[in-house]
């Protein structure tokens, strides 16, 4: 499991922790059942503090992304297939809000952005 940590951004290194296993686990690089590396494997290989590992992978489970099994560690859980669709449309909301305003900002109105969608969505 390959994740990268920028100190110079906004987003906190726990949330970026949390985006890129998300996103591993929804795109299918990671499967239900893989094993997670322990917290404390983790925190030394990204020289982060365990602390922000953990919050990281406790914010996982409650999202219903990773199960912790006491003793054994942190696994993909069986994917929720409304957690999954919530997912996406939470990126999709994000990406239109980006097209909606540029578009404003360019003075393009709603009827050329929904002419635009459509065709896009036509291929």
């Amino acid at each position: 499991m390959e994740l990268y940590i920028s100190n110079s951004g906004q987003e906190p290194i726990y949330t970026q922790i949390t985006r890129q296993i998300k996103q591993q686990i929804l795109s299918g690089q990671l499967h239900e059942g893989d094993a997670l590396p322990s917290i404390r494997l983790l925190a030394k290989e990204l020289r982060i503090s365990v602390i922000t590992t953990k919050r990281a992978y406790e914010d996982l489970e409650a999202a219903g992304f990773i199960v912790t099994q006491p003793g054994r560690g942190s696994f993909v859980a069986a994917q929720n297939p409304a957690l999954v669709r919530e997912e996406y449309l939470k990126k999709i909301e994000s990406c239109l809000q980006g097209a909606v305003d540029a578009a404003r900002t360019g003075g393009i109105g709603y009827d050329e952005v929904s002419e635009t969608l459509r065709l896009l969505w036509e291929g």
